[in-house]
């Protein structure tokens, strides 16, 4: 008998992808059989997003290419539910800093109440990274920062676009 694959699902807004980000999903796809990234399409804890859902989700096709194992989707429900609907045993979250902790530490506890069957893995952000959100990136290419080390090649461009407007 062919034991399940071990799923995981990376959940976030993305928006936009980082080289944080794509570090977090590439450690996740060596520790799981199949890794999906779900890029959210309705949060409710963030302004409305620089970019959307399928652009979001085309950045992090390219920059995870090298992977044959991770996928991206969106969702728009419940993490714990999505995660249930396909398959995945695990939700993969990247922690920066105490306060990453503090927030995903609740969510943590309140999908336990709501799917004791998926466990939460947290992966500490490499060094080089411990620094890096989206906000940060975008606030930095809204007043020119140089952005090109910390985010996929064609984000950078697409960020000097969208916020030159």
């Amino acid at each position: 008998m062919v034991p399940d694959p071990r799923i995981a699902v990376c959940p976030g807004s993305y928006d936009p992808v980082t080289l944080g980000h794509v570090d977090i999903i590439t450690r996740a796809a060596g520790m799981f059989d199949e890794v999906i990234v779900a890029v959210v399409n309705a949060s409710v804890r963030k302004n409305k997003t620089l970019f959307d859902a399928d652009e979001r989700m085309a950045f992090i096709e390219h920059a995870t290419a090298h992977l044959p194992n991770v996928s991206v989707d969106t969702f728009d429900t419940l993490v714990v539910e999505y995660a249930r609907r396909r398959g995945a045993k695990a939700i993969v979250k990247g922690l920066r800093a105490i306060s990453d902790f503090e927030y995903e530490f609740e969510m943590n506890q309140l999908n336990r109440r709501l799917a004791p069957d998926v466990e939460s893995v947290f992966v500490m952000a490499s060094p080089q990274y411990s620094f890096l959100s989206s906000s940060g990136i975008k606030e930095m290419a809204t007043f020119g920062g140089d952005i090109r080390d910390l985010v996929p090649e064609e984000v950078a461009e697409r960020l000097q676009e969208a916020l030159a407007r």
